[in-house]
């Protein structure tokens, strides 16, 4: 992630995010090594699995691949100038919150050999990390020094998500996936409506509110 950073643009709207995660990850690696986590083991897991899934959806990108359903709204508009950048931001953690965390509770499940569970103390310690990032990311992102006029429609559309809805979805479906994990086909299927779902959020988050 620190070698993307310094890769990308500042503006482009996939390095906003990159910027935002890389700290998120820090936040976590810190409360790893600091004690933080009562099973070290299973938070460090967690926190692979999770990063993983975001740098896989690069990687398909860079290689031309398709990137999943939940990361194309992001990485189409990336510089798109009537998007702001708390738009990309709070855009790709719907895209890693809402779909990449719920399959990497179910990937960290199957290595550690546990149900999603035994990692709810581990979920929610992420989760908590997460939301705090989020105020202060914007705090840091709000256009201008002052708060959003309430006309303003970045107010609007900001009001519409939630990061502690799309983490409570978040381990609903990883919980719903574990359950599906012998019916694969169904599983897929889970999978793929989940994919759409959060890419659909994604591009409503990313809607431009000025003219190029």
């Amino acid at each position: 992630m620190r070698a993307l950073r310094a890769a990308w643009h500042p503006a482009d709207g996939v390095a906003v995010f990159n910027r935002v995660y890389l700290t998120v990850t820090e936040e976590i690696g810190h409360a790893v090594e600091s004690g933080g986590f009562a099973d070290r083991r299973a938070a460090a897991t967690l926190d692979v699995r999770f990063a993983e899934r975001y740098l896989a959806a690069v990687d398909a990108v860079a290689t031309g691949r398709p990137a999943p359903a939940c990361w194309r709204p992001l990485f189409h508009s990336r510089r798109h100038p009537g998007v702001r950048p708390l738009q990309f931001a709070l855009a790709g953690i719907n895209a890693h919150i809402g779909h990449d965390l719920a399959l990497a509770v179910v990937d960290a499940c199957r290595i550690l050999e546990c149900a999603p569970a035994d990692l709810e103390d581990e979920f929610d310690r992420v989760g908590d990390i997460l939301v705090l990032l989020e105020e202060r990311i914007r705090e840091e992102l709000m256009p201008g020094p002052d708060l959003l006029e309430v006309a303003d429609p970045l107010t609007h559309l900001l009001g519409c998500w939630s990061l502690d809805r799309a983490r409570d979805g978040a381990w609903l479906a990883a919980r719903s996936l574990w359950q599906l994990r012998g019916l694969s086909e169904l599983a897929e299927e889970f999978t793929e409506r989940l994919d759409r779902s959060v890419g659909l959020v994604g591009r409503m988050l990313l809607t431009p509110l000025t003219r190029p």
